[in-house]
């Protein structure tokens, strides 16, 4: 896992900007903190910051290849499953090697096959290729989106980076952020391509970007195929069984300490289980970790989302499967720390205000980090399986907008309320979810003579899989790696994916409960009380000290003389918040403190140029 970045200009002399493009991948410096490397010539500029994970000893980047026609380089972040057997091919057709890393596989995939080479690949994964031949800058993505990859389009060319402060750091790169990109801020939609960035845009997962002389073009070369669901009930378990433990034993393979998240939930707990063999193969007990509040078992209390605390699953998968199981427990102090907040938002670029649901994995996956490189995690199963609240809840399920929308809760209801009456004008949320919405279900393609319920949850799946999760899997990557933490998603194999989101509803939900496939599935490996555990989210502090501390802070924004944050935020909501008892903090109003808090720091971090007229 690393990170990457780089710039092509064709009307320019780039070995005199050599500063730049090293200033570039120096803001990369969390995501590989093991090596760094530029290769620069008269059009092209590429920089790597490595994170060493297979071959620590080989795979330096930027790697290159010499043929007779010019030169070849690559740099590549994340990870290829099946190199083993595509570097076998290429051997076969010639090709030899000097590495054991997948990073020379993918380079020499890429002199074999071309642009071609993306079908072929198995994993998650972001690189660019430096086609000297062609005068060509080739970028590409991996299937789901697991990880980042943006591009800001210049007169002459163009600069790209696994994050937008690589691009940022690029003097022809401005920091305007308007109306446009303020729409998705708030709305929470994950449209295609959006970046916060006035001029950049996010590349989309499954595609190929080419940068010429010509311009820029992109190609699709992976869609969320739909096809007729044949096998049976009992085949199909099967099948998802066999999926599943493939690809946890593909992502199981690391040259550096690799570990597993636990959250007491049925995804996490599966992949805990069926990577834990692969653990004691190495000659040692599997290790896991999982995210635990100072108090909150002793004082929980149910909400709508959650019905118990994690802890008493956790210790019961953790003893079941006989892991070496670590807790990171966290205070409220610690969660409302402004240090990690700013670093958090310098990991994700933006003020996207989820306040301790971001804090807390940070601190999670630094934890992590003092004891191990790689983590596998459960994420993606939910929007597989069907795991949300909301696929069961008819109103929100039949609702013409985003399902998570939809459904009410503290995320979801007006996020709009903090902002001055004349910005939530301006920006006209509703109108613009409604928009996007349209967009979104038009993609998405059908079998014929399907009962209307059938034909529902198809675009429901096809929404979480194309949208939300893509929100989610960024989240998680940029938390991960601002610590320099790989994290792998078997979840999100795009086998599994293809043959799990054509298969019917009426058997992914066949005793009428939440990811009724996947518990029969992995039935037998984790013990009764989890498999049949009803869905707990991401866990958050119930301590009303947390809130008291938001208000103060929110008081400090208040006496603040000329804060940028009051050119979006409404004073007088904010005022009326925190006079409030913060016992009584309502939870949407603790995420609008979330908010203005991000928002304070984001704008004297980053000194964006606001545009709203």
């Amino acid at each position: 896992m690393c990170g990457i970045t780089g710039w092509v200009a064709y009307d320019s002399d780039l070995t005199r900007h050599q500063q730049d493009i090293d200033a570039m991948t120096a803001t990369m410096a969390d995501r590989g903190p093991d090596d760094k490397g530029t290769w620069v010539r008269r059009h092209a500029a590429l920089g790597h910051r490595r994170l060493a994970v297979i071959d620590p000893p080989g795979g330096a980047q930027p790697m290159t290849a010499t043929t007779p026609a010019g030169a070849v380089a690559l740099v590549y972040s994340g990870e290829t499953y099946n190199y083993t057997e595509l570097r076998d091919e290429l051997r076969g057709r010639g090709h030899r090697f000097t590495t054991a890393s997948d990073t020379e596989v993918v380079l020499r995939g890429y002199l074999e096959w071309g642009e071609g080479l993306a079908e072929r690949l198995n994993g998650m994964y972001a690189f660019a290729v430096w086609d000297e031949r062609e005068d060509k800058l080739v970028l590409v993505r991996d299937r789901m989106g697991v990880k980042p990859l943006y591009l800001y389009p210049t007169p002459d060319g163009a600069l790209f980076g696994s994050e937008p402060k690589a691009i940022l750091a690029n003097p022809r790169a401005r920091r305007v952020v308007d109306l446009d990109c303020l729409h998705e801020l708030i709305g929470f939609t994950k449209a295609p391509g959006w970046s916060l960035w006035k001029g950049m845009t996010e590349v989309e997962p499954g595609t190929v970007t080419t940068v010429t002389r010509g311009g820029i073009r992109h190609r699709a070369y992976w869609t969320l195929p739909t096809w007729e669901h044949t096998d049976d009930a009992a085949t199909t378990v099967a099948r998802v069984r066999e999926l599943l433990g493939d690809t946890v034993r593909r992502q199981s393979v690391s040259d550096v300490p690799l570990c597993a998240l636990l959250s007491g939930g049925l995804d996490s707990s599966a992949v805990t289980a069926l990577s834990a063999p692969h653990s004691r193969g190495q000659g040692g007990r599997p290790r896991t970790f999982s995210v635990d509040f100072a108090g909150l078992e002793a004082n929980f209390r149910p909400d709508e989302m959650r019905d118990t605390p994690d802890s008493p699953f956790i210790r019961e998968v953790a003893d079941f499967v006989g892991t070496d199981h670590r807790d990171v427990v966290l205070d409220s102090a610690r969660l409302v720390d402004p240090a990690v907040r700013r670093a958090v938002l310098r990991a994700r670029d933006m003020p996207i205000g989820l306040g301790d649901i971001d804090s807390s994995m940070y601190l999670l996956f630094r934890a992590i980090r003092e004891r191990s490189t790689v983590t596998l995690s459960g994420e993606f199963a939910d929007e597989l399986f069907g795991g949300y609240i909301w696929f069961h809840h008819p109103a929100a399920r039949d609702a013409a907008t985003f399902p998570w929308l939809a459904f009410q809760n503290a995320h979801t209801t007006d996020r709009t309320a903090l902002l001055r009456p004349e910005v939530r004008r301006r920006l006209d949320i509703p109108g613009y979810i409604a928009d996007q919405y349209a967009d979104a279900v038009a993609r998405v393609e059908h079998l014929d003579g399907v009962p209307d319920l059938e034909r529902r949850m198809r675009t429901v799946c096809h929404l979480h899989l194309t949208r939300l999760v893509r929100a989610l899997l960024d989240r998680k990557d940029r938390m991960s790696m601002a610590v320099g933490l790989e994290v792998r998603v078997p979840f999100a194999d795009h086998r599994l994916v293809e043959y799990v989101y054509n298969v019917p509803w009426a058997m992914k939900s066949s005793d009428g409960r939440e990811k009724s496939l996947l518990r029969e599935a992995v039935r037998g490996l984790l013990p009764a009380s989890v498999v049949d555990r009803v869905k707990s989210p991401y866990p958050t502090t119930q301590d009303p000290l947390y809130a008291k501390a938001l208000q103060e802070q929110a008081r400090e924004v208040l006496a603040a003389p000329g804060s940028a944050v009051f050119d979006l935020v409404d004073r007088t909501w904010l005022k009326g918040v925190v006079a409030s008892e913060p016992e009584r903090l309502p939870s949407d109003q603790r995420l609008g403190l979330e908010r203005v808090l991000d928002l304070h720091h984001w704008f004297d971090m980053y000194r964006p140029e606001l545009q709203l007229a």
